[in-house]
């Protein structure tokens, strides 16, 4: 008969008995219920961890070389993105700094749209004006080039030249189209500085001859070499002449471009108005320039043959 212990193993065949631990302090369960191995905290030694690992070829498993690699190529992942990150920020700085820069002109920040119309017609009226100009050069360019009429052309072509830089050399008069200018106020407003701007911007805007003229109808004829400088007893000095204030200058060319070249914000009124005087321009259909310059005697130029 089988005893009771072999039937209830249900063989016939007592089941073998396994081998108690031995007592001591590691064999007590842990009262903590969610306590580690103590096995699984025991770091390993270099020489098992080698061990450990599987041999080339063969899969991983659950060895924690892969979640390592993985972390690895995670935060090499990560290290780059913020680099690009970084890179895409100043880049993106660098350009919204060039933009504002360029694109940024206080001037023409502060100028009215009027204003602003009034320049690009400024601008447009110059274009035509040297389209003309080319277009005129080339027909004269053409008519030299012609047969018979060569040395007819070439006289009227030469005289109309030396008309044109008589008028530039004020030893020619004028007369035509333009303004008239008058400036009024007291010694600051009407400094020599002013009336050199003044000059300067019609020059810009297209005036072909002018003269300035003082409160006793004293005129002085304005070219390239015209200078201006404070007289010792006060008034304006102009090329050597004593003008004394109010003062008028006679310009001609184009009234609205030379009226939008004076009008300009921070311009020639603007800067003697503030000053504390006072600009009077007015249209000529006819504007004459009557006054004349002694013909300047050349020391050291020459014309080249």
């Amino acid at each position: 008969m089988m005893s009771e212990e072999h039937r209830e193993t249900g063989t016939g065949w007592p089941e073998p008995e396994k081998p108690a631990r031995p007592p001591g302090p590691a064999s007590e369960p842990d009262p903590r219920p969610d306590a580690p191995d103590p096995d699984e905290l025991s770091p390993l030694a270099p020489a098992e961890r080698e061990a450990e690992d599987p041999p080339a070829g063969e899969p991983a498993g659950d060895a924690p070389d892969g979640s390592a690699t993985a972390k690895s190529v995670s935060r090499r992942l990560t290290s780059a993105g913020a680099m690009i990150a970084v890179l895409l920020a100043l880049l993106g700085f660098t350009l919204v700094v060039q933009l504002k820069t360029t694109s940024t002109d206080p001037t023409l920040a502060a100028t009215r749209e009027e204003d602003l119309v009034r320049i690009s017609s400024d601008l447009d009226s110059r274009e035509r004006r040297l389209r003309q100009d080319i277009a005129a050069l080339e027909e004269s360019q053409r008519q030299l080039r012609s047969g018979e009429q060569g040395r007819a052309a070439a006289l009227e072509e030469a005289t109309r030249r030396a008309d044109e830089l008589g008028i530039l050399a004020g030893t020619l008069p004028a007369v035509g189209p333009g303004l008239s200018v008058r400036f009024e106020g007291g010694e600051k407003a009407l400094a020599p500085a002013r009336i050199l701007d003044a000059v300067q911007e019609l020059r810009g805007a297209g005036a072909e001859a002018m003269q300035i003229a003082g409160a006793d109808g004293t005129a002085v004829r304005i070219i390239a070499s015209t200078y201006f400088v404070d007289g010792q007893s006060g008034g304006l000095l102009v090329d050597g002449r004593r003008l004394s204030g109010p003062y008028t200058v006679l310009v001609i060319g184009d009234p609205a471009t030379m009226r939008t070249a004076l009008n300009i914000p921070g311009g020639v009124v603007a800067s003697v108005t503030d000053a504390g005087g006072n600009v009077i321009v007015e249209d000529r259909e006819a504007a004459e320039v009557s006054q004349l310059h002694a013909p300047i005697k050349l020391e050291h130029a020459r014309p080249v043959s």
